[in-house]
C-alpha cells in the first residue's frame, strides 16, 4: 500500500515538474532511489525546482528536483 501511494505521489510530481519546468521532462522519468519505508510527506515547486519533503527511516530529507533535467540536484538533510 505504501508502494503505491509513493507510485501515485510521484506520478503527480512528474505531472507538476513538466507544467512548472516549461517542458517535458526526461522520458525515464524521475527516480527518487529512497530506501524501503520512506513516504513522501510533502511537494511544493516554484520556477523550474521542485522541493520533495522524504520521510525515512534514517531521518527525514528535502530532495531539490531540477524540473528542466528530471533529477535531483542536491539532498538536505533534516534534524541531524
Amino acid at each position: 500500500m505504501g508502494v503505491l501511494i509513493v507510485v501515485g505521489t510521484l506520478g503527480l510530481v512528474v505531472a507538476l515538474v513538466q507544467k512548472v519546468g516549461g517542458g517535458p521532462v526526461a522520458s525515464e522519468g524521475l527516480a527518487l532511489r529512497q530506501p524501503a519505508g520512506s513516504s513522501i510527506a510533502g511537494v511544493s515547486a516554484a520556477e523550474g525546482i521542485v522541493t520533495i519533503w522524504v520521510r525515512r527511516p534514517d531521518g527525514e530529507r528535502v530532495l531539490v528536483v531540477d524540473a528542466k533535467r528530471g533529477r535531483v540536484a542536491s539532498e538536505i538533510r533534516l534534524g541531524e
